[in-house]
C-alpha cells in the first residue's frame, strides 16, 4: 500500500515523517495510521497546496493524470441531496466508505485507491504525490512526479499500454477496465450542480484581455478529441448566431469518454502553430444535458385535435371494459336485496332470538301497525289481485297507480302486491329531482339503483378540460358529458343487470330451450323482474330532463321484455308525460281514493284495539272501542276528517294519547288551515323557497278557498269566467300540483273542482269563520277587481276619444259609441258597488283583531 491524500474540493499534501492519507473536506483532515508496505517509498508525498480557485497546477517535473471508471457513476446521486435540510453534507459519508473499504482489504477490488494504484506500474520511476478523487465523474486525478528526462507523452504511452496488457476492472463494472489519459488543459475542481453527460460544450475562449479567439474547424476538433473516444458529432455554431464567446458542440458514444475528454482537455492552450489563431485560443470544457428524441411525445403534444378525442375514446374504453362489470354486479345485488341485512337468514334468526325477552312490546307495535292496514287491504283486495294479474301477463304497457298523498300507494304496491316478489327495484324520483347540480343529480340515481363504483366529480372535472381544450384548439375534447348521457349509462347498466337477473333461471333442459332471449322473456312475463318508479312527476314543474329519461327508459324495459315497470304518481297529468315515450300504448291505470267512512271508522277502531294489554294468564283486557264513552263522536268526526290514511293514523294516534275524537279532529284541522296559509295565501311570492315557480296570486287561492268552504264541488268553466282567474286554467292546474285542490274529470275534460283533502273543507270554513282575515283577503279581491274594471274604463275611453276625433262623425260609429258607453256605465257600477263593500272592510280592519 501507499501513503496518498485524498481531498475533495482542494487538494491539500501531506506533512510529517509517516506516509499516510487523509479523507476531508476543505480545511479538515482525517489521518491514518502509516503504511508499512514495501511500495511505500514509491509514492512518498511532498508538500503542495492547490489555490483556493480550484486548480491544480503542476510544478516542475510533475504531471497529472486522469483516471476513470474508479467510482460508479450512480454515486453522484449523493451529491444531489445535498438541498435537502436533513441530509447537507454527503462528502461526510464518502469519507467514511472510503475509509472502511481501504481499512478493510478483504475485498481489494472494492477499494477505489487500490484500483487507482493498479493503474500506476511498477517498471516506470514515478512517485504519486496526490490522488484527488471526483466522486460525480466516476474518476480521480493523480498528480505524479517523474524524471526529468521522460517526457509526459512518454509517460501517457506508457500507461496505456500497461493498462491494454493488464485491464483492471473495477467491480461495479466488469466489462469497461479503468483507463488514464494526461491532463493536457488545467483541470477545475469545481462542486457546482453540473453533472455529466455524452454533450460536451467547447469554448473558444481568448488568452487574455484584447486577443481574439480562433473559432476551430471540425477537423481540428476531432484531431484534439477523438483520442478520448468514438465520436457521435460535431455540430458548430449556427451561422449567424451572436452568441459570445464562439463554441462548438461534440456528441461522445459513452459517457466516459465524455467525462474523459472533458477532465484533460478543460483549459487546454491551442497555440498559433496548431491553428489556434493569432494569439492563441483556451478550451473551456463544460457538460450540456443531451436533448432525448421525444418523436412520440413531440406529436402528440403537436396534434391535440386527433389525439385528444381517440384518449377519450381510450379512457371510455378502458372504463366500459373494467367498471361495468362491476356496477353490473352491484346493481343485481340491490335488485336482489343480496346484501340487505335485514334479509339475511342468519341476522333473522338472531333477531328473533334477542327479542324474545321483548316480545310482547314487539308484538303490540307490529299489531297495532298492521291491524289498521289489514282494513284498508281487505278493502283494496281487488285493486291488489289486479296488478298481481297484470303482472303475469305480457303486455307491453305500463302500470300507474295514481292517488293523492297519503293514500297508500307505496304500502300498496310494495308490501302487498309485490310481497314474496325477489327481483323488485325500487327508484324514488324524489332525491333525485331534488339534488342540486349534475353531479348530485347523477350520484342520487345512481345510488337508487345500487349503481357503484359512481365518480360524479369527474364530470365537472371533464367539463373543465373540455371548456379549456375548446379555448385552446377551438372543438371540444369529448370528455365531458351531459346529464343525458351520464343518466343514460346509468339506466343502459341497470337494463343489462335486469336483463341477466330475468335469465338467471333459465336451463338448457327446458321445453323452450331452442328460444331466444327475447322470444323467452315474452313467453315467461312471470320471470321478469319489476321496476317500481315512486314519487313520478315530483316538481316536475322545475325540470322536466330525469323524468323524460326515466319513461325513456321505462319503455324500452316494457318494449324489450325486460321488466315489468309500475308507476306510482300523485300527478292526474301523469299521461302527458307518459304517453311522449309510449305514444302507441294505452296504460294500465289504477286510482286510488279515499277510505268509505265505514273502512275509514274499522281503520281507527283496530289501531286502538291492537295496544289492548294482555291480563296475568294471557287474557286480553276488554277492548278500548268497547270502554271509551267518547268513542261515538267518532262517526261524526270520520265524516269531517274525510278517509286519507294518514289524517286517520294520526287521528288514532291522537285517540291513544287520551284526547277525545272531536278533540283530535280539530287540532287536524287547525293545522291544515296554518298549512293553507302558510303556503297559498300568506307566504307566496313569485319564486317559493325552494326554487319553484308558483303561477297563481294569493287572490286567486283565496277566491277558491271562499267558494269551497260553502259549496265543496264547483264547476269548472264556470269558475274560469270569474274576472280573478281570466279564462285561464294556469293557476288551478297549478294548484292541482300542490294539492289545495283536486280537478275531477269526467268523459277526458275537467268537470268539478273539489278540496285536495277532505280535511281541508272543515279547515276551508275555519278559515272564512276568521272576520279579520277573511276582510283583509277580501279587500285585497276587491283592489284586483278594481284595478281590471279600471284599465277596461281606460280602454273604452281612449276609443272613445279615438272615436271622437273622426272628421264628421260617422253614422256607422254611433252603435259602438253607445255599447263602449254601456260598457264604461256597467264597469264604474261595480267599481262603485265596490268601493262601498272595501269601506266596510277596512271598517272591521280597523276595529277587530
Amino acid at each position: 500500500m501507499f501513503g496518498v491524500k485524498i481531498v475533495f474540493g482542494r487538494a491539500v499534501s501531506n506533512h510529517g515523517q509517516h506516509s499516510h492519507r487523509t479523507l476531508y473536506r476543505p480545511l479538515r483532515k482525517l489521518h491514518y495510521p502509516p503504511y508499512t508496505s514495501l511500495k511505500a517509498a514509491r509514492y512518498k508525498s511532498t508538500a503542495a497546496k492547490v489555490p483556493k480557485s480550484g486548480h491544480i497546477e503542476a510544478g516542475p517535473n510533475e504531471s497529472l493524470l486522469f483516471i476513470d471508471n474508479i467510482f460508479p457513476l450512480r454515486l453522484s446521486f449523493l451529491l444531489r441531496l445535498t438541498n435537502l435540510p436533513f441530509f447537507t453534507d454527503p462528502e461526510k459519508i464518502l469519507q467514511r466508505i472510503l475509509k472502511q473499504l481501504h481499512d478493510d482489504q478483504r475485498i481489494p477490488a472494492a477499494d477505489p485507491i487500490n484500483i487507482a494504484q493498479k493503474a500506476v506500474p511498477d517498471s516506470i520511476s514515478l512517485q504519486v504525490k496526490q490522488i484527488l478523487p471526483r466522486l460525480k465523474e466516476g474518476g480521480a486525478y493523480a498528480k505524479l512526479l517523474h524524471d526529468p528526462k521522460v517526457s509526459p507523452p512518454d509517460i501517457e504511452a506508457a500507461l496505456q499500454d500497461y493498462l491494454e496488457k493488464t485491464s483492471p476492472k473495477p467491480w461495479f463494472n466488469p466489462l469497461r477496465p479503468v483507463g488514464s489519459h494526461l491532463v493536457r488543459g488545467r483541470p477545475w475542481l469545481e462542486d457546482l450542480q453540473r453533472y455529466p453527460s455524452q454533450k460536451l460544450r467547447v469554448e473558444f475562449l481568448p488568452t487574455g484581455p484584447g486577443a481574439e479567439a480562433a473559432e476551430l474547424p471540425e477537423e481540428t476538433l476531432y484531431t484534439l478529441f477523438r483520442t478520448y473516444g468514438k465520436l457521435g458529432d460535431i455540430k458548430p455554431q449556427p451561422t449567424g448566431s451572436k452568441d459570445l464567446p464562439k463554441y462548438a458542440t461534440l456528441y461522445y458514444g459513452n459517457i466516459r469518454d465524455a467525462i474523459m475528454a472533458k477532465n484533460c482537455m478543460h483549459g487546454f492552450l491551442l497555440p498559433a502553430s496548431e491553428g489556434g489563431g493569432k494569439d492563441g485560443t483556451v478550451f473551456k470544457i463544460v457538460y450540456e444535458k443531451r436533448a432525448k428524441a421525444r418523436l412520440l411525445r413531440d406529436w402528440i403534444m403537436n396534434h391535440p385535435r386527433i389525439v385528444i378525442p381517440i384518449l377519450a375514446a381510450i379512457i371510455a374504453s378502458v372504463t366500459v371494459a373494467v367498471f361495468d362489470p362491476i356496477r353490473t354486479f352491484f346493481i343485481k345485488t340491490h335488485v336482489t336485496h343480496t346484501f340487505h341485512i335485514t334479509e339475511n337468514r342468519v341476522y333473522s334468526w338472531f333477531r328473533s332470538q334477542l327479542t324474545r325477552a321483548n316480545e310482547i312490546l314487539s308484538l303490540k307495535r307490529k299489531e297495532s301497525e298492521n291491524a289498521g292496514m289489514s282494513v284498508v287491504w281487505d278493502d283494496r283486495r281487488g285493486t291488489i289481485e289486479q296488478i298481481r294479474t297484470w303482472l303475469m301477463e305480457t303486455a307491453d304497457t305500463f302500470i300507474v297507480v295514481q292517488g293523492p298523498r297519503g293514500s297508500g300507494k307505496r304500502e300498496l304496491v310494495l308490501d302487498e302486491a309485490l310481497k314474496g316478489r325477489r327481483n323488485t327495484l325500487h327508484i324514488d324520483c324524489k332525491p333525485i329531482q331534488d339534488a342540486k347540480g349534475d353531479s348530485s343529480t347523477i350520484s342520487a340515481a345512481a345510488r337508487e339503483v345500487g349503481y357503484k363504483p359512481i365518480f360524479s366529480w369527474m364530470n365537472t372535472f371533464s367539463s373543465m378540460i373540455d371548456l379549456a381544450a375548446q379555448g385552446t384548439i377551438g372543438t371540444k375534447t369529448g370528455f365531458s358529458e351531459t346529464l343525458d348521457s351520464q343518466l343514460q349509462k346509468i339506466w343502459q347498466n341497470t337494463t343489462n343487470a335486469l336483463k341477466k337477473l330475468a335469465l338467471e333461471g333459465r336451463h338448457k333442459d327446458d321445453k323452450d330451450s331452442e328460444l331466444g332471449d327475447d322470444e323467452y322473456l315474452e313467453a315467461h312475463p312471470e320471470r321478469r323482474p319489476v321496476v317500481v318508479i315512486d314519487n313520478f312527476l315530483h316538481k316536475s314543474q322545475e325540470s322536466s330532463v330525469v323524468y323524460d329519461k326515466i319513461s325513456e327508459w321505462a319503455a324500452s324495459l316494457t318494449t324489450g321484455n325486460v321488466a315489468h315497470v309500475i308507476f306510482l304518481t300523485s300527478d292526474v297529468s301523469f299521461s302527458k308525460s307518459l304517453s311522449k315515450a309510449l305514444p302507441d300504448r294505452v296504460f294500465r291505470q289504477v286510482s286510488l281514493g279515499d277510505c268509505s267512512p265505514e273502512v275509514a271508522k274499522r281503520f281507527v277502531v283496530n289501531h286502538l284495539n291492537a295496544d289492548a294489554d294482555e291480563g296475568p294468564k294471557g287474557e286480553k283486557k276488554s277492548l278500548p272501542s268497547g270502554t271509551r264513552d267518547d268513542l261515538g263522536e267518532l262517526d261524526g268526526c270520520i265524516d269531517i276528517l274525510g278517509g286519507r290514511l294518514t289524517d286517520l293514523e294520526f287521528l288514532a294516534r291522537r285517540i291513544k294519547t287520551g284526547e277525545t275524537p272531536k278533540k283530535a279532529v280539530q287540532q287536524i284541522i287547525d293545522q291544515s288551515a296554518s298549512e293553507i296559509l302558510k303556503m297559498y295565501i300568506l307566504d307566496i311570492s313569485t319564486s317559493s323557497s325552494n326554487g319553484s315557480t308558483r303561477s297563481w296570486t294569493p287572490e286567486q287561492a283565496w277566491v277558491l278557498i271562499k267558494s269551497l268552504a260553502t259549496t265543496p264541488n264547483l264547476r269548472y268553466n264556470e269558475l274560469l269566467l270569474s274576472d280573478t282567474f281570466k279564462s285561464s286554467d294556469g293557476a288551478l292546474r297549478a294548484l292541482e300540483q300542490f294539492e289545495l285542490i283536486t280537478i275531477v274529470s269526467q268523459n277526458g275534460r275537467p268537470h268539478s273542482i273539489r278540496p285536495g283533502k277532505p280535511v281541508y273543507q272543515a279547515a276551508f270554513k275555519q278559515l272564512v269563520a276568521d272576520r279579520v282575515l277573511k276582510a283583509r283577503l277580501d279587500l285585497a279581491v276587491l283592489t284586483q277587481l278594481i284595478g281590471i274594471e279600471t284599465k277596461s274604463i281606460d280602454k273604452a275611453e281612449a276609443e272613445l276619444a279615438l272615436l271622437g276625433g273622426l272628421p264628421g262623425q260617422p253614422r256607422e260609429v254611433k252603435s259602438r259609441v253607445k255599447w263602449l258607453l254601456a260598457k264604461m256605465q256597467a264597469s264604474q257600477g261595480k267599481v262603485e258597488g265596490w268601493e262601498k263593500e272595501g269601506k266596510a272592510l277596512k271598517e272591521v280592519l280597523a276595529k277587530e283583531y
